[in-house]
């Protein structure tokens, strides 16, 4: 009796760990460039000895995530980017080393660091980019930021930098905790010249609100079975043990 609560118990914390993965993809829906993430559930047998498992437990799992480009949506600000198709826009880690992502609303602060996602400096050609006083800044298909300088004219437009824009396979990369991709042997990706962005927009999160709901009501479903069978075995150990004080 002990086993199938057991495997219950189990099979509900598992059901609650799955939630949590699509209540977090729920919750961001409205995220610039979120990527959703999968959540897998699979058997894993208990074993003791040789031979077959005695029973087997449900393990979840978010082995990936889904890389489903999101709509692209036009906002007209300069500083937005929205990398077309494949490809990641690279910032600075609170670490020091370098992290991924899709979200390209960039700001430039009061000492003129260009800066993405969490308030993260951008990396450009030669490291974090820093952009003198502008009246005016554009950003090319491929990466590329043109500036006008204070009090020159739209004439004097020159290129100071380029985001640096990188294409990995999505198999050596893993998201971290804070939203951001990062690659598994933890070496920075190379610059890739053949990823593009559209200036004046930004690309929406891939999650779909009618998927994340309907597997949060399924799981719930699943977590109210769990529960009952739970029950259902404590009402069987009760019984048997009055049997067994019977006889």
């Amino acid at each position: 009796m002990d086993k199938a609560l057991y495997i219950a118990m189990t099979g509900a914390k598992h059901n609650m760990i799955a939630q949590a993965s699509h209540a977090n993809n729920m919750a961001n829906i409205n995220t610039t460039g979120f990527r959703a993430d999968f959540a897998v559930a699979r058997s894993m047998g208990v074993y003791y000895g040789d031979g077959q498992p005695t029973r087997a437990y449900a393990m979840t799992e978010s082995p990936a995530s889904d890389f489903t480009p999101g709509p692209i949506q036009q906002t007209g600000r300069e500083l937005d980017v929205a990398i077309e198709g494949d490809g990641f826009l690279a910032v600075q880690s609170p670490t020091g080393g370098e992290a991924y992502t899709r979200a390209g609303n960039l700001t430039l602060d009061a000492n003129g660091i260009l800066r993405g996602a969490g308030g993260l400096p951008v990396m450009g050609n030669n490291g974090p980019i820093a952009l003198p006083p502008t009246t005016q800044i554009s950003i090319g298909e491929d990466g590329t930021i043109s500036i006008q300088g204070q009090g020159e004219g739209p004439e004097t437009l020159v290129e100071v930098d380029r985001l640096k824009l990188v294409k990995p396979e999505y198999g050596s990369l893993e998201k971290s905790a804070d939203g951001l991709f990062r690659a598994l042997n933890g070496a920075d990706l190379v610059a890739d010249a053949e990823v593009r962005v559209t200036s004046g927009a930004l690309e929406g999160s891939n999650v779909s609100a009618v998927d994340a709901f309907t597997d949060i009501l399924s799981l719930s479903r699943q977590y109210e079975m769990q529960v009952k069978l739970m029950k259902t075995f404590e009402q069987n150990s009760e019984s048997s043990a009055r049997l067994l004080q019977m006889s």
